[in-house]
């Protein structure tokens, strides 16, 4: 549901159908996390391919998200596309690299990698990427059981895709 600038975004809760749907889902939700102050976001995907990252509306929440004591944790299995597709996220990421934590999990093959935007408040779940259908919604059960997995997939990972990548 597309909301004109300025109109709070009402989350949608339950199952969601189709590309546009989940895109639209990670765009309302990182609105509402700057809006309502959340203080902890985990962003999980193999590659963040076909995440909106580069759109100058999100990067726009995330910026208005961005306050000292907030944290955001990104792990995918690799970060190639994230630099070639999405120029405006790893600009913000550069400025904001003090309260982003990026993890890369290789270990575990890219068509079974989560497809997860995290949150105490709030988890947008991808679970069939072909047809781009998932579900996203407040549930503490839901929350609690994704922070878990999430948990899980963050032991495995090591530190990737640093905020500069420094050089002779």
């Amino acid at each position: 549901m597309a909301i004109e600038s300025g109109t709070p975004v009402p989350l949608e809760s339950g199952r969601f159908v189709g590309r546009e749907a989940f895109l639209q889902q990670l765009r309302d939700t990182l609105q509402v996390a700057a809006r309502e102050g959340w203080t902890q976001l985990i962003l999980c995907d193999a590659g963040f391919e076909d995440w909106p990252l580069n759109e100058k509306s999100v990067v726009d929440s995330l910026q208005a998200w961005s306050r000292s004591g907030r944290t955001l944790t990104i792990v995918a299995t690799q970060y190639d596309g994230v630099v070639r597709q999405h120029p405006r996220f790893v600009n913000w990421r550069r400025t904001w690299g003090h309260i982003v934590d990026s993890r890369i999990c290789r270990h575990i093959d890219a068509v079974n990698f989560p497809t997860v935007l995290w949150s105490p408040h709030w988890v947008v779940q991808r679970l069939d990427p072909a047809r781009g259908s998932g579900i996203a919604g407040a549930e503490p059960e839901r929350i609690v059981q994704i922070r878990e997995m999430l948990q899980e997939l963050l032991r495995a990972s090591t530190p990737g895709f640093p905020a500069t990548t420094l050089g002779l």
